[in-house]
């Protein structure tokens, strides 16, 4: 029997594989989404806040956090046989914004984690993807306890663009995480296809 070709005779699929970023305000639970969904012990470079610290780091509506990213997160989830996405979680503070740039090189598209108890948080998240034209869906994470408020309410809040999409989503659960990273991936996909169709017409 012949190796190399499987049995049916086709060659063995290449994956294709695309770059997500993972953005939003500090403590939003990027980390969290990258980890719940991630195929890989994802690698994660998070430093313990410190009293230092505290001038800096507005931790008003997540007391308990105790930790934070300072470059970035990296996981891997293949959605298909033939298409892998590399996530990058962001560092959310404003003093590591300056690594956004080298992130988002490359990328595909992003997700922009919201929380409603601190939606002013990702703002600044929203306003980088526009600005660059990066495509991103807005993913609503439901933290327990914080009030729960319709979809396009959020929208009108956050002053989102009607073809950016807005999904409520749990970054703990990865069926829940896995529904937004495929969103990312329709919504960039469409707009691709839309820019080339501008530009033939």
């Amino acid at each position: 029997m012949i190796l190399g070709r499987s049995e049916r005779g086709k060659p063995p699929v290449e994956p294709v594989t695309l770059k997500i970023l993972v953005a939003g305000g500090f403590g939003v639970g990027k980390t969290t989404l990258v980890g719940a969904v991630s195929e890989i012990r994802p690698l994660r470079t998070e430093e313990t806040l410190t009293e230092a610290g505290r001038p800096v780091d507005d931790t008003s509506g997540v007391e308990g956090k105790h930790t934070t990213t300072v470059a970035m997160d990296f996981g891997r989830i293949t959605l298909r046989e033939d298409l892998v996405l590399y996530l990058f979680g962001t560092p959310g503070q404003e003093r590591f914004w300056f690594m956004w740039d080298e992130l988002s090189e490359g990328a595909l598209g992003a997700v922009v984690l919201a929380d409603t108890r601190r939606l002013e948080d990702c703002f600044a998240a929203v306003d980088y993807f526009e600005r660059r034209g990066i495509p991103f869906v807005v993913g609503v994470n439901c933290f327990e306890g914080a009030a729960r408020y319709p979809a396009d309410d959020v929208r009108r809040a956050l002053d989102l663009d009607d073809g950016v999409p807005l999904m409520m989503c749990d970054a703990r659960e990865r069926a829940s995480v896995k529904d937004v990273l495929i969103g990312v991936v329709e919504h960039a996909m469409a707009r691709s296809a839309d820019r080339r169709q501008t530009v033939t017409t």
